[in-house]
């Protein structure tokens, strides 16, 4: 579903609001995510079959207003099923460096800096703020995307996309870090809004260019190769910290993370100067 609908985007918007439409859709997903498990909760309270049932009706909903869609015109190439039309998407990331830098950082950022899969720990051993301040750690970065979000979608970013990218990669490692080692909840709760927000700022970057620079006829294969690379960089950054949490503890598992999101940060922008000097959200003319 996912690499359709990031392939459909581009062919229902103007070249010019795709960055916008970007920036909005980051922050339904973001809203959803703080609000979805609320809402699972008190529909479930009243009765599970109520709770799912009510989940099913909304999809239901979603599938009749994609239906509303229609067929959406595209540039297409028709060809034969082979090895070489399986494995496009791939050869031109390996042949685009903006693309494959763009897509190869987010990889290995969140590998280092996925710090979600500790919030028990902290919020049980370190903070000691139980399941209340859990939920308040988990909401924390959404609520720091949202507001990113919002901002994004009315000023965007006008230049210079490139070094704000790598800054903003930087910086969530720099809050990671923050968080890792505080022991006061409310510097914790802005540590985990500012990576959330810095986050928001480089997911809008990336995503934009990524639409943008990929040609329609395997924009749909690029986006599946995206979708992989994200799955794989949440999933296993999450078992990375556990790991290295079980080895040195989560303090230190946190920190560590936090500081090679910084190193990727800087080693990217170096062996990547195509995406360094990115000036603004277009693609190729």
């Amino acid at each position: 579903m996912n690499p359709a609908a990031d392939a459909l985007a581009p062919n229902l918007l103007p070249k010019v609001a795709i960055p916008h439409g970007i920036s909005l859709n980051s922050m339904s997903w973001q809203i959803a995510n703080i609000c979805g498990p609320v809402a699972g909760g008190l529909l479930y309270g009243i009765s599970g079959s109520f709770a799912y049932g009510t989940a099913l009706a909304l999809i239901g909903l979603a599938v009749a207003l994609v239906a509303l869609i229609g067929r959406v015109p595209q540039l297409n190439h028709a060809a034969e099923t082979s090895l070489e039309t399986l494995f496009a998407g791939f050869d031109f990331i390996r042949k685009e460096k903006i693309v494959l830098g763009a897509i190869s950082l987010d990889l290995f950022a969140v590998l280092l800096g996925g710090a979600v899969a500790l919030m028990p720990v902290y919020a049980r051993d370190i903070l000691e703020v139980g399941p209340w301040g859990l939920g308040l750690l988990r909401a924390a970065p959404g609520i720091g995307a949202v507001a990113m979000a919002l901002y994004l979608a009315k000023y965007g970013i006008k230049d210079r996309a490139g070094v704000i990218l790598f800054v903003c990669v930087a910086a969530f490692g720099f809050f990671t870090c923050v968080f890792g080692v505080s022991v006061w909840v409310p510097l914790s709760i802005f540590a985990l809004m500012m990576m959330g927000a810095f986050d928001m700022v480089s997911v809008y970057i990336r995503e934009t260019l990524l639409q943008l620079w990929t040609p329609d006829e395997v924009r749909g294969r690029v986006n599946a190769v995206n979708r992989v690379f994200i799955g794989a960089s949440n999933e296993l950054g999450e078992f990375r910290a556990g790991v290295v949490a079980a080895w040195i503890g989560a303090v230190s598992a946190v920190v560590i993370g936090g500081a090679g999101t910084i190193a990727v940060a800087g080693l990217w922008a170096r062996w990547f100067p195509e995406l360094r000097t990115a000036r603004r959200l277009a693609g190729r003319e």
